[in-house]
C-alpha cells in the first residue's frame, strides 16, 4: 500500500468515527429535518440480485451499492447505519441495505482480516473487482444498464462459477460460499472453473479456514443442507421460510471435498470417500458415493418436513464409523454403528450443531441396521429399541428417524425405487405398543415397580400382535 493510500485509508477511518458519532447525536433530536429523496445520489443494484434477474430466478433481496457518495451524506438523507466495519445503511422506509462504494486489502487472517477504504473516490469498478464471482460482480442502472466489467454475463452463458480476481483467495469463507452456488446453480447446469477450484484447494491447504468460526461454518453447511432456508433445527418449528432451491446439497459436500476443504473441516466424512463397502449390498461400492446418495433421498423425502436440517445431517453422520475400520476387516465394517457415536459427538460439538440435529444424528447411527433388519428381530429387542428411541415421549423425533433410515435403504446404487415396508411396520408397532395406558394398572391396584412392569409386558404383547398381523414369526 502506498503512503498516501494508507493516509487516506486512516483519514477516511477517523473522520467515519468523528462524524457518525456527532451526526448520530444531531440526527436523534433533529429528525423532522431529514429527507429520503435519493435522486441524487449515483445508485445501483449489486450482486445476487442482478444474477438471478439475468438467470430469470426470483429475486429475494435487493441490495444496493452508492457511488461518490460520503456517510455523512447517507445519515442526513435518513439512512440507518449498520456497518462496523464498513459503511452500510438501512433505508428508512424499505429496510433494504445500501453500502458505500469501498475497496478492501487484506490486513490479517480469516474472512474478517480486511482494511476497507470506502470514499467518495472509488469505482464502481474497483468495489465489482473485491467480489468473489464474475456472476456476483454485475451491478445494474437507474435505467436498467448492465454495468459488467469482469464478464459476468459472458459466464452466466457459459454456465461457469469463476472468481473475478485473484484476491479470492484472501477470503477462507469464499470456499464454502462457491461451493453452496454450485449446488444451488447445479440444476442450471453450473459448474466451477479449474481456475477457481485450483484457488480454492490453495485456500484449503492453507490453514486459513481454521480461522472460520464453528457457527459460520455450520450456518453454510445448513444452508446448503435445508435449500437456503433457515431453521434452528429445533423439533417441531414451524417451517415458514421460502425455498431458494438449492435441491442437491451433495454437490456442496463433494465441491468441499474435491478442493480438500472437507478434510479440513470435517476429516471424518471426507475420509470415507475410498472406502469399500461389499458390493453385495453396495453396488456403488464407495462409502463417500453411499453417503451422497443417502443425502439425495433424504432431500427428496423431505421437502416440506420441518425438521429436514435434522434429518439430511443425520444422513451425512450415519455411516461415519465406517472410516474407523480396519483394513483387514475391509469391505466389511461390523459394529461401525456403534463406534460412530463418537464421531457423531465431535462434530456436533466442534461445529456446535443445535441439539434435535445432534440427538437425531446419534439414534440414526446407532440403530439404523436395526431398522433394516426389524422384520428379523424379536418383539422383546423392538421394545428395547423403542425404549432407547423413546417413541414415547418423542414420536416426531421417531418418524424423523425412520425417514433417514429409509434414505439409507435408498440410498445405493439401484436400490432407489425399492420398496421399504420397515418403515410402516415399525410405525405400527410404536404406535400399538404407545397405545398402553398406566392409568389401567393403577386401577387394578398395582404400585410402583409393579406398574412399570405390567406396562412392559403390555407393550411387549401388544407389539407381538402386531407382529403375527404382519405374518413375521
Amino acid at each position: 500500500m502506498s503512503t498516501n493510500y494508507a493516509h487516506a485509508v486512516s483519514k477516511v477511518v477517523i473522520n467515519f468515527t468523528f462524524s457518525a458519532h456527532t451526526l448520530g447525536i444531531f440526527l436523534s433530536t433533529n429528525t423532522t429535518h431529514l429527507t429520503t429523496d435519493t435522486s441524487t445520489l449515483d445508485i445501483y443494484l449489486v450482486g445476487g440480485a442482478v444474477r438471478d434477474k439475468l438467470l430469470n430466478r426470483t429475486v429475494k433481496d435487493n441490495d444496493y451499492l452508492v457511488v461518490g457518495a460520503t456517510v455523512e451524506q447517507m445519515l442526513l438523507l435518513g439512512f440507518h447505519q449498520v456497518g462496523k466495519d464498513f459503511p452500510v445503511f438501512l433505508h428508512p422506509k424499505t429496510k433494504q441495505e445500501y453500502a458505500l462504494a469501498r475497496t478492501e486489502r487484506k490486513q490479517g487472517q480469516g474472512y474478517t482480516g480486511f482494511d476497507c477504504y470506502a470514499a467518495p473516490d472509488v469505482t464502481i469498478e474497483q468495489d465489482l473487482l473485491r467480489r468473489d464471482l464474475t456472476v456476483n460482480a454485475m451491478a445494474m442502472s437507474k435505467n436498467g444498464t448492465i454495468i459488467d466489467p469482469y464478464h459476468g454475463q459472458q459466464d452466466i452463458e457459459n454456465k461457469v462459477l469463476r472468481h473475478v480476481s485473484d484476491a479470492f483467495i484472501e477470503d477462507p469463507l469464499r470456499v464454502l460460499r462457491v461451493a453452496r452456488f454450485a449446488a444451488r446453480y447445479h440444476k442450471e447446469g453450473f459448474s466451477i472453473a479449474a481456475e477457481t477450484l485450483t484457488l480454492m484447494t490453495q485456500i484449503s491447504n492453507s490453514g486459513e479456514l481454521a480461522t472460520l468460526s464453528a457457527e459460520r461454518v455450520w450456518q453454510e453447511m445448513q444452508r446448503a443442507l435445508c435449500e437456503g432456508e433457515v431453521e434452528s433445527g429445533t423439533e417441531g418449528e414451524a417451517d415458514n421460510t421460502k425455498s431458494s432451491n438449492e435441491q442437491h446439497p451433495e454437490i456442496f459436500f463433494e465441491v468441499l471435498h474435491q478442493c480438500q476443504a472437507l478434510k479440513a473441516l470435517w476429516p471424518e466424512l471426507d475420509v470415507l470417500w475410498g472406502v469399500p463397502n461389499p458390493a453385495q449390498w453396495h453396488p456403488e461400492i464407495c462409502s463417500g458415493i453411499h453417503t451422497m446418495m443417502v443425502l439425495q433421498q433424504a432431500v427428496l423425502l423431505t421437502a416440506k418436513n420441518k425438521n429436514k436440517t435434522a434429518i439430511r445431517f443425520a444422513a451425512l453422520c450415519h455411516d461415519l464409523g465406517k472410516g474407523l475400520t480396519t483394513h483387514e476387516q475391509l469391505p466389511s465394517h461390523r459394529g461401525h454403528e456403534k463406534s460412530g457415536l463418537a464421531l457423531v459427538d465431535k462434530i456436533s460439538k466442534q461445529l456446535k450443531v443445535p441439539n434435535y440435529c445432534k440427538q437425531l444424528a446419534l439414534k440414526v447411527c446407532e440403530h439404523h441396521l436395526h431398522c433394516h433388519k426389524a422384520f428379523q428381530l424379536k418383539a422383546s429387542t423392538l421394545l428395547q429399541i423403542f425404549n432407547q428411541l423413546d417413541v414415547w415421549r418423542k414420536p416426531q423425533e421417531f418418524d424423523d428417524f425412520l425417514i433417514a433410515c429409509k434414505s439409507d435403504f435408498l440410498g445405493r446404487l439401484g436400490f432407489e425405487h425399492k420398496p421399504y415396508p420397515q418403515e410402516k411396520y415399525l410405525k405400527d408397532a410404536a404406535q400399538a405398543a404407545t397405545q398402553v395406558n398406566a392409568k389401567v394398572f393403577v386401577e387394578q391396584g398395582l404400585q410402583g415397580i409393579a406398574i412399570k412392569e405390567a406396562i412392559a409386558q403390555a407393550r411387549l404383547q401388544a407389539i407381538k400382535e402386531v407382529k403375527k398381523r404382519y405374518k413375521v414369526v
